[in-house]
């Protein structure tokens, strides 16, 4: 998951000020594909313009920590052109990262929405590339507050909330309109709330299925409430805390945060058999948020993912999987252990996977 990373962390040291180097970086360790942001709605407003774009957050290392201008359609199709020369698929999804004259709220139903990611995939094509993309994933984690501020669920419904009936018709027009233009493009929506939906709600309009799965996930255990990490977007507690007791909480009883991921990803791969959908994961298995920072270690981080990476692929359920969503040259404690990636890249190439 190089999300929004790939184009907002170009600085001297920030991992992707050269696109070559951590491409050939990303192949060396065994990767076929990464997942980035479009920015279909930028594209869709003016795709030349410079973009003053605010910072989400500034104590995770996705992205910038403060406000940084960039251009989408150049970039995007540099970019591209770089992973086609190495074989290197291309997942698109958007964040809805926000500008300054926050464009993105324009977007106002479902057809607009597709709008935008037509007009992204026009440009794509009209440059060749459109081979290199692997699939669209509409909306990184719909219906999440930060990433999907064009939809409001109606209440009793809130932000997470994906199954609602609005939020339903919302993905299945949007999806339907945008495969009019591009029947062969694969479609969906990335969710990471409610993982025992997937099997009981009607996803036939979609052509995979992307759950975001960790073990330390609110939505599927109490980990990150025992110990003491609420996402805090612009101050230090979190971390601070994840210092004093992630890792002693996780060693105090691991089969039991283990067995919490493990009965996660069989409940994606039941809603897998059961609507004939593969699976796609590009963020999971350990932590949600993590980082070099002092008094942590990605050992016991590792340790969960190499876990979620063997039972996912014993699924058979599984097309395309990443180890974690911490695989990029950002994250140098992760990054710099080549032979961990390779040791789990070879395990995805070896297994037999889905079409």
């Amino acid at each position: 998951m190089w999300d929004f990373s790939w184009l907002e962390r170009r600085w001297p040291g920030a991992g992707y000020e050269d696109w070559d180097k951590a491409l050939d970086e990303l192949v060396e360790r065994g990767y076929d594909a990464v997942r980035i942001d479009a920015y279909p709605h930028l594209i869709a407003v003016d795709p030349d313009r410079e973009w003053e774009i605010v910072p989400v957050w500034n104590q995770q290392v996705w992205g910038a920590p403060a406000t940084v201008r960039v251009t989408v359609r150049k970039p995007l199709l540099e970019f591209l052109a770089k992973c086609a020369e190495r074989n290197v698929k291309v997942g698109l999804s958007t964040w809805f990262r926000q500008d300054a004259g926050n464009v993105r709220m324009q977007i106002v139903t479902p057809e607009q929405h597709a709008d935008a990611w037509r007009r992204t995939l026009d440009i794509i094509d009209a440059e060749g590339l459109l081979e290199t993309i692997l699939y669209v994933d509409l909306c990184n984690e719909w219906t999440h507050s930060w990433w999907a501020p064009i939809f409001h669920n109606p209440r009793p419904d809130g932000p997470g909330v994906w199954d609602s009936p609005a939020s339903m018709a919302w993905m299945r027009r949007a999806i339907e309109v945008l495969r009019g233009h591009y029947p062969q493009m694969p479609m969906a929506f990335s969710f990471n709330t409610r993982h025992a939906r997937l099997k009981e709600v009607e996803l036939d309009f979609m052509d995979f299925l992307e759950p975001h799965i960790w073990f330390a996930s609110g939505t599927v255990g109490d980990f990150y409430a025992r110990v003491g990490y609420q996402y805090e977007p612009f101050e230090p507690r979190g971390y601070e805390n994840l210092v004093r007791y992630g890792e002693s909480t996780y060693r105090a009883n691991p089969e039991h945060w283990l067995n919490i991921l493990r009965s996660t990803i069989n409940l994606a791969a039941e809603a897998s058999r059961k609507w004939r959908r593969p699976l796609i994961t590009t963020e999971s298995w350990s932590v949600v948020d993590y980082k070099d920072w002092p008094g942590l270690d990605w050992g016991w981080v590792k340790e969960g993912c190499q876990v979620g990476v063997e039972t996912a692929l014993a699924t058979g359920c599984w097309a395309s999987l990443c180890t974690s969503n911490f695989c990029g040259p950002q994250f140098h404690g992760m990054w710099g252990d080549v032979a961990w990636h390779q040791r789990l890249t070879g395990l995805i190439h070896q297994s037999n996977l889905p079409d």
